[in-house]
């Protein structure tokens, strides 16, 4: 019997850590969708946290968590956009 199973697309080796495939038409649509997202987020809770007073619920030190927790989630998305239409790119066959 056999390892070698053919589900989808490629043939399961056991190797796949070294050779798995993502599906990056998803990571597009998800990375398009989340970054302007997160963006609008970020500003929002800027302009939430200059506009905040020291007795305000949540405390302006919240809002600047806030503000820079979703701050970084627009980056790793940002460069995880980068990174898959380079991928897209480079799957791509000369001359298309």
């Amino acid at each position: 019997m056999s390892d070698r199973k053919g589900r989808g697309r490629h043939v399961r080796t056991g190797t796949e850590p070294v050779t798995a495939y993502s599906d990056l038409r998803l990571r597009l649509i998800l990375s398009l969708v989340f970054v302007p997202l997160f963006l609008a987020a970020t500003v929002v809770f800027a302009i939430w946290w200059a506009a905040a007073d020291a007795g305000d619920t949540p405390s302006p030190a919240q809002l600047g968590w806030l503000t820079v927790g979703c701050a970084v989630l627009t980056v790793i998305a940002a460069v995880d956009l980068l990174v898959v239409a380079r991928r897209i790119r480079r799957r791509r066959p000369p001359g298309v």
